[in-house]
């Protein structure tokens, strides 16, 4: 068995994805063209075959490189999910090894492989995030009787009050740019670019869409809804605070759910999130059961993982300032920051 580097062979790539147990949507091909395009990051997409050709795993790879945030791979970067794919021990094996190879050559402190399961043992692993995913019940009255009162309410409320919800696509991508660009300036986070959506929404046409809830004729909350399989994710979500009382991102998550259990999906993924953490709770109070993820790394023995979560402490200045900027200028600079940031 060897290893190839796959440039080109993408029906054969998602061909493997889809017959594999622990596949994601970002596990796809067509990721890597998005990567390229929008942060020109290097991507190294391996494939372990025998000597009949035959496909065993696959692991995708993207080397991020700065003086500022450091020399690291990354499966897959941007997103919540990614890392090895495989049918037998030999084929993670071999992936793995020239996963630690290309490390190596490319000067890199570590791999970082982003599993929703421990899939390599004795390597280490992070426990800091959850992904939060709810059961969809079969039938859309079902799934609302599971609902605690309150959380009903701010349904209803957001209703009274005479918000709209609607579901389009890149007809709807200046509208959710703008809630996006806001809310991560309110953050203290640099925002993607606006390109990068849009290329995610032209790549994956058929399983993308954007879901808006509108006060009047402005977009007020708004997010991108990615599915794979059975399962509805919205991975990029915000609303505008000024509106917080009349619960737009009730009636967003609300009309979500009614999309998916109209299109079949047995699960809606919240996205992940931290234990006890604001976002946790929000999801939580939907019947959102969290899911451990495991991010394993190879490294030196010797080797740590730098910190460049939002809640490192030396962040801290850096964030406040950014809160201050108008949203313009976050616009123009956070794309340059954030293609560093994984």
């Amino acid at each position: 068995m060897k290893v190839l580097v796959i440039d080109s062979q993408g029906k054969a790539w998602d061909c493997f994805v889809q017959s594999a147990q622990d596949a994601t949507a970002y596990h796809q091909f067509k990721w890597k063209k998005v990567i390229t395009e929008n942060f020109g990051h290097p991507c190294h997409y391996l494939c372990a075959v025998d000597n009949n050709g035959e496909w065993h795993g696959v692991l995708p790879l993207v080397h991020m490189r700065s003086k500022l945030f450091g020399n690291f791979l990354i499966s897959v970067p941007f997103v919540n999910y990614g890392g090895l794919l495989y049918k037998n021990d030999l084929a993670a094996s071999i992936l793995l090894e020239e996963a630690e190879r290309l490390r190596r050559v490319l000067g890199a402190t570590h791999v970082e492989l982003r599993h929703t399961s421990r899939i390599v043992e004795g390597i280490h692993t992070r426990l800091h995030k959850v992904t939060m995913v709810l059961e969809l019940a079969a039938d859309m009255d079902s799934q609302w009787r599971a609902f605690n009162a309150k959380l009903r309410n701010q349904i209803r409320k957001a209703e009274k009050s005479g918000l709209q919800f609607v579901v389009g696509h890149l007809e709807l991508l200046d509208g959710f740019y703008a809630v996006f660009a806001r809310n991560m300036r309110d953050l203290g986070t640099p925002v993607y670019s606006k390109s990068f959506f849009r290329n995610i929404l032209e790549a994956f046409p058929g399983s993308t869409s954007i879901f808006a809830v509108c006060h009047e004729t402005r977009i007020i909350a708004a997010g991108i809804g990615f599915w794979f399989r059975k399962t509805l994710e919205i991975p990029w979500a915000s609303s505008i605070s000024d509106y917080k009382m009349l619960c737009p991102n009730n009636m967003l998550y609300w009309e979500a759910i009614r999309f998916a259990i109209g299109k079949g999906f047995n699960k809606l993924d919240f996205g992940r999130s931290t234990v006890d953490e604001g976002t946790y709770h929000f999801k939580k109070q939907w019947g959102a059961k969290p899911v451990q993820l495991y991010w394993q790394y190879l490294m030196d023995r010797h080797g740590t993982i730098p910190d460049l979560s939002p809640s490192n402490p030396k962040y801290r200045t850096a964030i406040r300032i950014w809160q201050q900027l108008p949203v313009l200028a976050t616009m123009t600079l956070g794309p340059i920051i954030v293609r560093n940031i994984p």
